[in-house]
């Protein structure tokens, strides 16, 4: 969960996602910043998303991220 919250921080370092319960409610993610995350956690992981897993719900906190990256494959 760590690497998430920092990929996370270099994305839009100014917002603490340790405090938010859903970062698209809460206005920390817009679409482009999560296709940058996807582009991060796919070289990191060394795995695909799906496209079709690019939905709000798997990107409402690090937890449902870490999911998403399970899911498709990715050790963390």
């Amino acid at each position: 969960m760590e690497a998430i919250l920092c990929m996370l921080d270099e994305i839009r370092p100014e917002f603490d996602y340790k405090e938010s319960n859903n970062f698209i409610e809460d206005g920390l993610l817009d679409s482009f910043d999560i296709i940058s995350l996807v582009n991060m956690i796919e070289e990191k992981y060394d795995i695909k998303i799906d496209g079709l897993d690019i939905i709000p719900e798997n990107f409402f906190d690090a937890e449902a991220i870490v999911r998403l990256v399970k899911k498709s494959g990715g050790n963390i």
